[in-house]
């Protein structure tokens, strides 16, 4: 009687998720709220998938941006939608894998959203003044140690990847920078850099390539496991004698608490398959970021791994929370 009564409530529960999954879906427009402003490296890359969504799934794929709060506004929304595939979140690691650590409270659980995958992945780089008087990283850890204090490094805010892989060279290099951040501002950012108003960045190659090329601003080292194909005379910080400064700025869909797992698999192939598109593989390189791919378990992996050294850099650095 029990072995009966299993097998029915196993069938039941089969059943739920089955009608829970739709194997129709999507029948309606697909909302994929963009937790920044327009015009960014997460907005652009959302706006190309989600262009090839709508060809491969034949609904249209609405992207709405929804910026503030580091981001968490718009975490938030889709964080508290119904797990039924048609509210999802495009973001940068912000609301994922930092703002956790940082603020005292979130109306989200950043470790409670369904990874579906990831998009794409920009190396941050080490960026200097063209007239800093380092010519490489070892030279940059040389007079940071013996000048504490004097140098300047910009971010994009507190919180940002790139003001926390500031944090982590300091951390394992053993020197002392004074932080600029500039509030989400990536072009003021560099603008300053390239007048000389601040001495270094550590950011995304996507927004310096431009400025690289035309020898208004030098990289010095890549923060990723092998070169860049953009820049085959660049040390990464491994080859520089730094093998643990490794940082992306990375972009990912992701979805609500409990939306069901064919749901996420489907969106997932469709994604991996539109990443693999020549029109998107070209649009990607022109933009200078790597393509992401891989499957919603390897998504959930790397953004786990991605928490654990924020939260450490974080803790280490004593940043303090919002």
């Amino acid at each position: 009687m029990i072995r009966f009564l299993v097998i029915i409530l196993a069938g039941a529960l089969l059943m739920h998720s089955t009608a829970q999954s739709n194997p129709d879906y999507p029948n309606k427009p697909v909302r994929i709220i963009v937790n920044v402003a327009p015009g960014g490296g997460v907005d652009t890359a959302t706006r190309i998938i989600a262009d090839k969504l709508r060809v491969r799934l034949g609904q249209p794929f609405v992207v709405e941006n929804r910026p503030g709060a580091g981001g968490n506004i718009g975490a938030e929304v889709v964080f508290q939608s119904e797990g039924d595939g048609y509210t999802l979140l495009a973001s940068s690691p912000t609301p994922l894998a930092i703002n956790g650590w940082l603020y005292k409270k979130l109306n989200f659980d950043p470790a409670g959203f369904e990874p579906v995958a990831m998009m794409s992945r920009i190396p941050n780089v080490l960026v200097v003044r063209p007239d800093f008087p380092a010519k490489s990283v070892q030279e940059v850890v040389a007079v940071a140690k013996a000048n504490p204090g004097k140098f300047t490094f910009a971010s994009q805010g507190i919180g940002t990847a790139s003001h926390l892989t500031g944090e982590l060279f300091m951390t394992l290099t053993g020197t002392k920078l004074v932080h600029v951040p500039y509030k989400g501002n990536t072009s003021n950012v560099l603008t300053d850099v390239v007048a000389g108003h601040v001495d270094l960045s550590f950011i995304q190659f996507s927004a310096v390539h431009e400025l690289q090329q035309s020898g208004k601003l030098r990289v010095l080292a890549v923060a990723t496991d092998k070169r860049m194909e953009a820049l085959p005379d660049v040390p990464t910080m491994a080859e520089a004698g730094f093998p643990d400064i490794v940082s992306e700025t990375w972009n990912a869909i992701s979805a609500p608490p409990n939306t069901p797992s064919p749901i996420i698999l489907k969106l997932n192939t469709a994604i991996n398959q539109a990443l693999q598109e020549p029109e998107v593989l070209a649009r990607l390189r022109d933009l200078q970021v790597l393509v992401g791919g891989g499957d919603a378990d390897q998504t959930r992996k790397f953004v786990e791994e991605q928490r654990a050294l924020w939260g450490k850099v974080i803790k280490a650095a004593s940043v303090p929370q919002q």
